[in-house]
């Protein structure tokens, strides 16, 4: 065969490619597989580097759905009722788009200033697809300082110019993209950083664009199931989310005596939910049932379990810091009484008044939040101790090696890529923080100190929580304990507080948002230059459309984020808002500590116990091997059961743990053939059918305030459970 030279269609990339030694290369690599059994089943172990990716068609598909999934989840996260279009609906809607362009655009090529492409380079790939995909998800999730903003100008009263929330949110969700350079050789090359959730993806995007990878006429094809469990998804969510709610919250023991409070508390779908049957499949978001790995769910449920139906009673039936005031779960604030605290009360200026403050009394809140902020500090402490022992000399090892390292088959075929050099994840982090301390400093968001310091919190986490995540799909966030640390330094102060969270929390968790973009680009084999620059630029976008998306309904909507501003009640923001007043008005050493008589220093244990048990749990797996399920114990995940509660509601955890049982362990034990070609393909079409299915139902229906009929499955009372004592305190509460 003759030789013929072909350039990568990747711009940032210098380096020719020779086809034939291209094809030889694919050849050595076809015989070789990943070790890791989810992915062997997944992954092709094999790629072409001729594949077109960055062309004209991935950068308008992809900022064209940046646009409206930045606008669309904006504008429904404020909304009583959310629906977010995610990765899944984009890759479904984006194909047949791909595949027209690619019949209608011209082929000729363009010149400018030296640079040839086309429009066109023939057949909508695997790869464009895939980037258009990533493009949107990493914007999936709303801009979180955007809450900033909606607190300073609804809450706060405190309005700033549009440019110093454009920054703010801006360099808070790009900040964290620069500290991904330090994370690919410890998360993105080792074979067992395997991050669960991208095989879900992986696994789609090949179902679409293979019609059937092991042709056989007794098996349905990958595509065609897909196309069926989607379609049925979509008919099915249109009872729970719509015309038969009950059906998603069966508090079946509770119906035996719904007057019976403690019964209510105990098996109420607005309380413990002991029993509550969720046939409604947005339940499962909380731990992704057919994505995380068994153990990692046993785990879960254990420390779900430990929490929720052990510590919670025993902490409000004994009355516990006067628990028995407030509902046995509820993310909001009260007064001692009961009733509902008003920040306002206690606020000079933005700043913690002490004379108010004595007047109007102390804050207080129920025992399970109180709990979860306790295991939310042992949580982050088991993080640490944990990945140092069971990790900690292979991070060392691979730091010695750096890229000298033996590559799976998957590192080796995305050697062909050229890397991103050094020097721009290292520009990129010096201008976000520069702009980050003059944002914070010139409108006075908190000092230039503050904003190093967040910073440099999220640099110190990110590795062992990035760990966690690769192996286990879940991550302990830093939310608490970056709110903790700036409340003992900057007590009283609601606007620093919540900022410099925002800054720690946020920046940690968008780089590893980014380095698991990277890992489902190593699977895919995406120029890593190529995905660098899309999720930059996609990001961006995306900030700026969500801030002005939410300025824009701030002005427009009347009573937002109340009760009387319904739809628009932004039960996110809410709870931010509950956090600002904890950590910040109120302050840690008010509420935790021992300062005018806080109750609730005894939580502060967390941090020991975190830290103590991993250790316990390693000495004991060193002096008795041959006990295998002490290896089995994941302490971070077993703490970080209950970090999303609030805003999830515990019968989310046990449903998902029955669903994770039948596909996540008697299937993939018993069903081996059919688990490996259908498990996560399951995933994906399920939530894509609820997606699509919402979406229809807004704006088809609830746009135009069409109602369901009212009846038994759907009253009037909104109390879907029949169980209206779940949610009530089990002492009468005085009015507020």
């Amino acid at each position: 065969m003759a030789k013929e030279e072909v350039m990568l269609d990747d711009k940032f990339n210098d380096e020719k490619f020779d086809r034939e030694d291209v094809e030889q290369h694919l050849e050595l690599t076809e015989e070789e597989d990943s070790p890791i059994e989810e992915v062997r089943v997944t992954v092709p172990n094999t790629d072409d580097p001729l594949i077109p990716c960055n062309t004209f068609r991935m950068w308008f598909l992809g900022l064209f759905w940046t646009c409206i999934i930045s606008f669309v989840n904006q504008f429904f996260a404020l909304r009583q009722t959310q629906v977010t279009i995610g990765y899944s609906v984009v890759t479904l809607v984006s194909l047949p788009m791909g595949h027209f362009m690619a019949r209608v655009l011209p082929t000729r090529q363009w010149s400018i200033f030296g640079w040839s492409f086309t429009l066109n380079p023939g057949p909508f790939s695997i790869k464009e697809h895939a980037l258009i995909g990533t493009m949107t998800a990493v914007n999936s999730g709303t801009a979180y300082a955007v809450d900033i903003v909606l607190l300073q100008k609804v809450f706060y009263h405190d309005t700033k110019p549009f440019i110093a929330s454009w920054l703010l949110v801006l360099t808070t969700q790009i900040t964290g993209f620069s500290l991904a350079g330090i994370l690919r050789k410890f998360l993105v090359r080792p074979a067992h950083m395997i991050f669960p959730s991208t095989l879900v993806t992986v696994s789609l995007l090949r179902s679409l664009h293979h019609s059937d990878d092991h042709p056989n006429s007794n098996r349905m094809s990958r595509m065609r199931y897909f196309m069926f469990v989607t379609l049925g998804s979509c008919i099915w969510y249109f009872f729970p989310g719509y015309l038969f709610p009950t059906i998603g919250v069966i508090s079946w023991i509770c119906w035996i005596d719904p007057e019976n409070a403690v019964l209510a508390q105990l098996t109420g779908s607005e309380g413990l939910g002991i029993g509550t049957i969720a046939l409604d499949w947005s339940s499962f978001w909380v731990s992704s049932p057919l994505v995380t790995p068994w153990f990692a769910q046993v785990n879960i449920i254990i420390g779900f379990i430990l929490v929720t139906y052990i510590m919670v009673p025993w902490a409000y039936y004994t009355d516990l810091w006067k628990s028995k005031n407030y509902p046995i779960y509820s993310p909001s604030l009260y007064r001692e009484s009961g009733a509902p605290y008003k920040v306002d009360e206690v606020l000079t200026n933005l700043v913690f008044d002490q004379a108010k403050a004595d007047l109007y009394g102390p804050m207080r809140m129920d025992s399970f939040f109180a709990l979860t902020y306790g295991v939310g500090f042992a949580g982050l402490a088991a993080t640490i101790v944990h990945v140092i022992l069971y990790n900690g000399r292979e991070m060392v090892q691979r730091w010695k090696e750096a890229r000298t390292e033996t590559d799976d088959v998957h590192s080796r075929l995305m050697s062909v890529y050229p890397e991103v050099p050094d020097w721009w994840y290292g520009l990129l982090f010096v201008v976000t923080v520069s702009l980050s301390v003059v944002t914070c400093v010139v409108w006075e968001y908190m000092p230039w100190w503050a904003v190093l310091l967040a910073i440099a919190m999220a640099i110190f986490f990110v590795l062992p929580v990035g760990v966690v995540l690769a192996v286990t799909n879940q991550a302990p966030g830093l939310n608490i304990i970056t709110e903790y640390v700036i409340g003992y330094m900057l007590p009283g102060e609601a606007i620093p507080n919540i900022t410099f969270k925002t800054y720690g929390y946020i920046s940690n968790y968008q780089a590893l948002n980014f380095v698991s973009d990277l890992k489902f680009g190593h699977y895919m084999k995406i120029p890593p230059r190529i995905m660098f620059m899309a999720q930059t630029v996609s990001a961006i976008l995306a900030c700026t459309i969500n801030l002005i998306t939410a300025l824009w309904l701030v002005s427009t909507q009347p009573n937002i984020c109340t009760k009387k501003g319904y739809p628009f009640t932004c039960r996110g923001t809410n709870t931010f808002y509950s956090a600002s007043i904890i950590w910040g008005a109120i302050g840690p050493a008010r509420t935790f500590g021992n300062k005018d008589g806080a109750i609730y220093g005894g939580i502060q244990w967390g941090f020991v116990f975190g830290a103590a048990l991993p250790l316990v749990f390693w000495l004991a797996g060193k002096k008795f091997p041959n006990v295998a399920w002490l290896k089995k114990v994941h302490w971070p995940v077993l703490f970080a059961a209950t970090a999303s509660m609030p805003p999830a509601i515990p019968y989310f955890y046990t449903n998902a743990f029955v669903v994770g049982f039948v596909f996540m362990f008697f299937l993939r034990r018993y069903r081996y053939d059919w688990w490996s070609r259908y498990n996560y393909l399951t995933s994906a079409a399920m939530d894509s059918g609820v997606a699509i299915c919402a979406i229809l139902m807004f704006f088809a229906l609830q746009l135009h305030g069409i109602e369901a009929p009212k009846w038994w499955g759907n009253p009037k009372d909104r109390v879907f459970d029949h169980c209206p004592l779940g949610s009530a305190p089990l002492n009468e509460v005085p009015e507020a």
